[in-house]
């Protein structure tokens, strides 16, 4: 199978990257609700926007993935390009916030503190990320503005 053309794979990158952050603003802007603030919504978007800069990632690596939600799956496929540095409890919890938070009968809402991490986390890694990406699958082309 021939290689995809450099630009292509950017624009996909680019694609990933935009529902990322869409997800971190939609939590970190649902944070500003205080005590209001509905923790689980935050919770999906840090998981979901972690989950798609580390698929971006993967992208740039050439490395197929299985449709998953599991954060420490996605490590996995990275091996030594990149590593969260997330202990496996937070690792386990950020994929919980996508998989078993978003459903009636799960566990107690994640305290307020705890999705103020949350988005913290998601913030660093999207920092992380970023910076091995080339500048290029992240900017968007004068055409695709």
């Amino acid at each position: 199978m021939p290689e995809k053309p450099k630009e292509d794979t950017f624009r996909i990158i680019r694609e990933w990257i935009e529902k990322a952050e869409n997800d971190l603003t939609n939590a970190a802007h649902t944070l500003k609700l205080g005590r209001k603030c509905p923790t689980d919504t935050v919770g999906f978007h840090v998981q979901q926007c972690v989950e798609k800069y580390l698929k971006a990632l993967l992208i740039w690596y050439g490395t197929d993935f299985p449709r998953t939600h599991d954060i420490g799956n996605l490590e996995t496929l990275l091996g030594r390009n990149y590593q969260t540095g997330l202990s496996p409890e937070v690792v386990r919890r950020l994929t919980g916030y996508a998989t078993i938070m978003r459903y009636p009968g799960t566990p107690g809402p994640i305290p307020l503190k705890e999705a103020r991490q949350a988005v913290t986390i998601a913030r660093r890694i999207r920092r992380e990320v970023r910076k091995l990406l080339p500048q290029g699958a992240i900017r968007r082309s004068k055409s695709s503005r």
